[in-house]
């Protein structure tokens, strides 16, 4: 790192837009914000700082919170792209049923320490490791190990898709590695990951009795076509396990009487909009949310098919939303005249949703005695930033991961300039080449590329009445 950004020395960003994410959704022209150690010592217009401050110029910037992502299945990076074609039941069967049981540890880190970077990258300080693959306590080892190695600000959620929660939460194995890893610091949060199916017998009871013990929160997919449902909401609600901290992922096909449940419990609601339109868990739910007021954070699920930021999450969320809104406004002869979901609102999902969610009120906004995670988007090189007339239409529908210019995590600068800083992109890149040779020669190449390429369904072309002649040599006659 150079002299500028040394340990310690204060930072002023200056003249920027500043997206603080108060309650008021203020833009603030020409404002500079300084952070001081960890935190964020003030924000306003000319601000006098401390003797030797390291200055960034922030002109024809945006500077906003860093972003939060609350359901991100990190050590599936290690195959960004494999699954674009896939279906739900067949990500199930590649990974749950066949493949997933073929991931060492060391695939797990190199997954995790790709995304972690990625993440980083885009101006997301903060992530949920939604970890669920971890079919030992090594795994789970390797799988904070590279989150540690990386200057981000995580949630790791233990999860473990070869077997029941109620199996691996209660052994010692479980609980020594919680004692030994999950300090819960300010940098490394935890929670429990697991699905409750709807089995009348509960067996989940058992893992969020643990979860009570040691005070984490539990994240869950939650409403997912043909996997989890109301009879889930239901049996968490009745055994007292819906509380404030509870993540509910997807949420896309429950009803009414769960969606009161989850607001009237404090809970909320994880949405990956790119997920969901893509997979087919239910539509994104973000219209029936807005009627039972449940807050809202946004994630990206997996890199095994989409983006990993959470601009393309904005962007899809305002698209299904609004899609959504005028298709059932025309099925009743309507016009949409004024949108209900706004960008100021999705920016905010992206930001101080996502904190809400994580019980973390000094994070997602920039105040004074806030954390010191904060974004620039700024790309001098792009005509796409300029001009910058409505801020938070700028963040959702203009700006992209190549416009983040710096950004900062707990007040020390991650990226500067566009690019990373104090991170070995080389040895992640080696990781992951080695990692993706195992699964090759693990899978075979025949497996390997019929796990990439599902079969495409016949598509039934409906009889067109006008067809009737070939209007291509028709219309040639006569001329």
């Amino acid at each position: 790192m150079s002299d500028q950004f040394q340990p310690g020395r204060p930072i002023v960003l200056r003249g920027g837009t500043v997206l603080p994410m108060d309650a008021s959704k203020s833009v603030l022209r020409d404002t500079d914000v300084l952070v001081v150690g960890d935190k964020i010592e003030a924000v306003g217009p000319n601000l006098s700082v401390p003797e030797g401050t390291a200055e960034i110029d922030a002109t024809g910037g945006l500077v906003m919170p860093g972003m939060i992502d609350t359901h991100r299945h990190m050590w599936q990076t290690a195959m960004r792209g494999y699954g674009a074609d896939w279906t739900l039941t067949q990500y199930f069967v590649f990974y749950y049923l066949q493949h997933g049981k073929s991931f060492r540890p060391e695939d797990i880190y190199a997954g995790n320490l790709l995304s972690a970077i990625e993440a980083l990258d885009a101006g997301v300080t903060t992530t949920v490791d939604w970890s669920h693959n971890n079919h030992t306590t090594q795994h789970a080892d390797a799988a904070v190990d590279a989150l540690e190695a990386v200057p981000g600000r995580f949630v790791f959620a233990y999860g473990n898709i070869q077997g029941g929660a109620w199996e691996w939460a209660t052994t010692p194995e479980f609980r020594d590695f919680v004692e030994r890893r999950m300090h819960r610091g300010d940098m490394l949060g935890f929670q429990l990951a697991f699905d409750v199916t709807g089995d009348p017998a509960f067996p989940e009871k058992a893992a969020f009795e643990v979860a009570r013990d040691l005070g984490a929160n539990v994240t869950t997919h939650a409403g997912v076509w043909g996997a989890t449902n109301d009879d889930g909401i239901r049996l968490m609600y009745d055994n007292g396990f819906m509380t404030p901290g509870n993540v509910y992922v997807h949420a896309a096909t429950l009803s009414d009487d769960s969606y009161q449940r989850i607001a009237a419990t404090g809970g909320s609601v994880s949405v990956s909009t790119e997920s969901e339109q893509s997979c087919g868990q239910g539509y994104p739910p973000t219209w029936v949310l807005r009627k039972h007021n449940v807050p809202v954070s946004l994630s990206m699920d997996t890199s095994v098919w989409w983006s990993g930021d959470l601009f393309s999450a904005m962007r899809a969320t305002l698209g299904a939303d609004r899609s959504r809104e005028h298709l059932e406004a025309h099925k009743n002869g309507d016009t949409v005249t004024h949108s209900h979901l706004r960008a100021d609102q999705v920016v905010e999902y992206a930001t101080r949703g996502g904190a809400a969610a994580l019980g973390r009120d000094d994070l997602g906004q920039l105040a004074p005695g806030t954390k010191a995670d904060v974004v620039l988007i700024k790309n001098d090189s792009s005509p796409v930033m300029f001009p910058l007339l409505n801020p938070y239409g700028h963040v959702a529908f203009q700006a992209q991961r190549g416009d983040v210019h710096t950004v900062l995590v707990d007040g020390k600068v991650v990226k500067s300039d566009g690019k990373l800083v104090g991170i070995d992109l080389g040895a992640a890149r080696s990781a992951i080449e080695s990692t993706v040779e195992y699964l090759q020669a693990t899978l075979g190449e025949e497996a390997w590329a019929a796990g990439m390429n599902p079969d495409i369904p016949e598509t039934k072309v409906l009889d067109n009445p006008y067809t009737y002649t070939d209007y291509r040599s028709s219309s040639t006659h006569g001329n």
